[in-house]
């Protein structure tokens, strides 16, 4: 017999099935979804804080204790930086399924983070790099396997998944639209590095909250769910430890002799962004611990992984040149009221605070009726095409670069691009969490991530037409191919339906 809310009482060991049916003690969500909402709203204060100012810091010039970057290299240097943070997730996801457990994969990875944010804190170039290295290893643990014990917290035939993802992400634009506004006017109005110490702090919230509710989270296990033998274990601990001062010798060696270029290794992450996603799909499709079924619904999630892709190519420059055509072209004041244009990023997490809860309700009350997953990841590949088609309006007609457009163009466009998030990412992960063969549970999340992997990688060269090209062009060429790509994806909406049991 269950018990209601008032008179559960915690286990003595934490729970490794999802919650019984009646646990609806967070906006009719399970308990542990506050836990995890928690730690995202921190770590996205944090990460989207920084990023936020992360463009305009490399940008800026090295008497504004700037590191004196040209627009195009800035762009493409964070692209970069992006790049490196979700191809470390497909570690994160390995690491959590045979070493660590998804509980403490989610920990230490916050743990790096946070150290990240305190390197950055320190004003010279060398920490900055040391920084964007532990951000980027913690984030890579983080990512995949916190989103991963979200759909723990749910039955796979249990119709509140969805708008529990949109919950979920969410909070996780509360922390999305804070950022932005605490660093942005520390960086506006102190200096760079207080803006990135803000970033350390809210990621040290986000770790304390995640262990003090860490009893309600299912699937929380002392060891990794496939865990490795003993033997086999401490040999592959050894040889990461081997390979990661390895890779640091000779990158440290080719740096020294020249070889090893911004250039190149903005180069060299873009290349593998692509490499890694065709290998790790053929080696899911081959694995003998992959049932047959488990493998049939791999093929539509191809399609998902692409379509992902192409948005989050078009989110991405949100935090790049958006934020670069900000600084230089858009009004900062209104009303009198002056604000950092890294304020705008903000109106993005605004908008998908708001919307989320909309979204989340609509689905719950459409119950079967909803739209399948399919059509809404389509339909918001299609939202973040218009909202880069809406900047040829203010961008076109001028003799120079030096006009200035009205806030609500941009503010405009991240209201398209924040309704397309939505829909996109909640649907894109809840999919994953349903698709995911049993044996790379944390490892397809991982895969999710590796599509903004490539979108990063890909952004990293596109961005340095940036500047070369009208923005009418740049901005009008990418939102059509975008719009396309999500019509295509409702074109394939019959097979996708077919084959994507038991995704509705």
């Amino acid at each position: 017999m269950s018990r209601t809310t008032a008179e559960y009482e915690p286990p003595a060991e934490p729970p490794t099935e999802p919650p019984p049916g009646d646990d609806h003690a967070f906006f009719g969500q399970p308990r542990g979804l506050l836990t995890l909402s928690g730690l995202e709203v921190w770590e996205r204060f944090s990460f989207l804080g920084m990023q936020a100012i992360l463009v305009l810091y490399f940008a800026d010039s090295v008497a504004n204790d700037g590191m004196g970057m040209d627009a195009g290299t800035a762009a493409s240097v964070s692209a970069a930086y992006g790049t490196l943070v979700y191809l470390v997730s497909v570690a994160g996801g390995w690491l959590a399924d045979r070493i660590l457990g998804s509980y403490r994969a989610v920990l230490w990875g916050g743990v790096l983070i946070a150290c990240g944010h305190y390197s950055m804190a320190v004003p010279t170039p060398t920490m900055t790099w040391v920084g964007l290295g532990l951000i980027s290893a913690g984030t890579g643990l983080l990512k995949p396997n916190v989103a991963s014990m979200v759909g723990k917290l749910y039955r796979t035939e249990d119709e509140r998944r969805d708008a529990g993802f949109a919950l979920y992400y969410m909070a996780i634009n509360v922390g999305a639209f804070a950022g932005p506004l605490i660093t942005g006017w520390l960086g506006d109005h102190k200096g760079w590095h207080w803006g990135f110490s803000a970033a350390a702090i809210g990621m040290t919230f986000g770790l304390i909250q995640y262990v003090a509710g860490r009893r309600h989270l299912a699937g929380r296990k002392a060891s990794a769910e496939f865990a490795l033998p003993r033997d086999a274990m401490r040999r592959a601990v050894l040889m990461i430890v081997a390979g990661l001062v390895a890779l640091a010798a000779v990158a440290g060696l080719l740096a020294a002799v020249g070889w090893l270029t911004m250039d190149r290794f903005v180069d060299l992450l873009t290349l593998i962004s692509v490499i890694a996603p065709v290998v790790y799909f053929a080696v899911m499709f081959r694995s003998p611990r992959v049932t047959g079924e488990e493998r049939r619904r791999l093929r539509p999630y191809v399609v998902l992984f692409l379509a992902s892709v192409v948005f989050n190519f078009i989110l991405f420059q949100a935090y790049s040149t958006m934020m670069l055509l900000a600084s230089t072209n858009a009004e900062t004041s209104i009303l009198g009221f002056h604000f950092p244009a890294s304020w705008y990023a903000s109106a993005l997490g605004a908008f998908e605070v708001a919307l989320a809860p909309v979204v989340a309700t609509l689905w719950a009350r459409m119950g079967p009726r909803q739209p399948h997953a399919s059509n809404k990841i389509a339909f918001g590949v299609i939202l973040g095409g218009l909202s880069f088609l809406l900047m040829v309006l203010p961008t076109s007609g001028h003799s120079g670069d030096t006009y200035k457009m009205a806030a609500w163009w941009i503010v405009g466009s991240y209201l398209l691009l924040g309704l397309g998030d939505v829909l996109l990412e909640t649907s894109g992960m809840s999919a994953t969490t349903k698709l995911a063969p049993k044996a790379f549970a944390s490892q397809t999340m991982a895969l999710w991530f590796l599509s903004l992997a490539l979108a990063n990688g890909i952004q990293a060269q596109v961005v340095k037409l940036y500047g070369e090209v009208s923005n009418p062009a740049y901005f009008g060429v990418n939102g059509g191919i975008a719009v396309l790509a999500g019509i295509a994806v409702i074109a394939l909406a019959p097979w996708l339906r077919r084959t994507m049991h038991p995704v509705h």
